[in-house]
């Protein structure tokens, strides 16, 4: 069977998709592909959580997915409140640790003031059939094996989705994941295509809980550009003489406005407990320039950054370029970048 599309934009949900039938093409919507059934929609929950092995589509980026099990993280929105991440001018050679220790200082103020929200998050599986289709990097869960390996650990194909994000359905088709089999099993009723989750699904999560487990979410929109940071702690690599603490970063940008947005540079700042700021710049994110478009409003990608410092925080911007040329700022949120006590 050839790889799939979900077809799941604005335009094409009203025209392709009988009430609550869920289809899948083998290509684009225009060349006139047939269309078949792949499932059902259901009600889309208001309260309350999904269960464990829910199949669902991604609001967003429109890949089937399926649910392993949930976080409830705390989301610092500045989109709610009067906090505002910090645009700090860049630190003088002459005087960098004191410049570094008032930006620190600068940033716990603001997130101090920052009104704390508990939110419904999923740890999910990608159908890998949808990898090639989706404006999201597929997200892989990396950390460090051990302190004293050079080995990183890699699981390809999870991602961390807000409830809100979830579309409930009802599968009718194979889901494709090399840890779909692993974590369930299929369930005794032989009419639906249901699954239980095994208790190796639960083993995995007890045992890597520090590495997955997703504490809190960075969300602010400029001009109509919304930016989530995900942020997670990777481990800490020891050598003769330091010690360097690893995180990865998760982020998202969406277009909430008409306009065609291209990103074409970032800028961050990065500081360390050990009182010392760095700035990196660069065209784009991981080797792309991505436009936000109506059609095409989100892009989302994970990196990492290292510290010689068990804590730190990281903020800054993206320049984005409008159709016409003109360019404008988008504030990345400031987030910190902590040391799991149990790590």
């Amino acid at each position: 069977m050839s790889s799939l599309r979900v077809i799941l934009n604005r335009l094409a949900l009203r025209e392709l998709i009988a009430p609550r039938r869920l289809v899948h093409a083998t290509s684009s919507v225009l060349d006139g592909t047939k269309l078949y059934e792949v499932g059902k929609f259901e009600t889309v929950k208001l309260d309350g959580q999904y269960d464990v092995g829910q199949f669902f589509i991604h609001r967003i980026f429109g890949y089937r997915g399926v649910i392993l099990f949930h976080w409830l993280a705390d989301v610092y929105d500045r989109d709610k409140c009067d906090g505002r991440s910090p645009q700090l001018p860049a630190p003088s050679t002459a005087d960098t640790a004191n410049s570094s220790e008032d930006s620190s200082h600068f940033i716990m103020e603001q997130i101090k003031k920052l009104q704390v929200e508990k939110r419904l998050y999923y740890q999910t599986l990608i159908d890998h059939r949808d990898f090639p289709y989706i404006r999201s990097q597929p997200e892989s869960i990396t950390f460090l094996a051990t302190s004293s390996s050079s080995n990183v650990i890699s699981i390809p194909g999870l991602d961390y989705v807000s409830h809100d994000d979830v579309l409930p359905y009802t599968n009718t088709s194979q889901f494709q994941h090399e840890l779909f089999g692993q974590f369930f099993a299929p369930s005794t009723d032989t009419n639906t295509y249901n699954f239980v989750p095994r208790d190796i699904l639960f083993n995995w999560r007890d045992q890597n809980h520090q590495w997955l487990s997703l504490t809190d979410v960075h969300i602010e929109t400029t001009n109509g550009i919304r930016v989530t940071i995900m942020p997670f702690y990777m481990g800490v690599r020891e050598g003769q003489h330091s010690k360097v603490h690893w995180w990865r970063y998760s982020v998202r940008l969406e277009n909430s406005t008409q306009e065609h947005v291209q990103l074409r540079e970032r800028h961050w700042r990065i500081y360390s407990s050990h009182d010392t700021l760095e700035t990196i710049k660069g065209k784009g994110v991981i080797g792309q320039e991505p436009v936000l478009s109506p059609g095409s409003p989100a892009f989302q990608y994970s990196s990492h950054v290292s510290l010689q410092a068990p804590n730190g925080f990281m903020w800054g911007t993206f320049r984005m370029e409008t159709h016409d040329g003109k360019t404008f700022d988008v504030r990345i949120p400031s987030f910190a970048l902590d040391k799991q006590e149990n790590a």
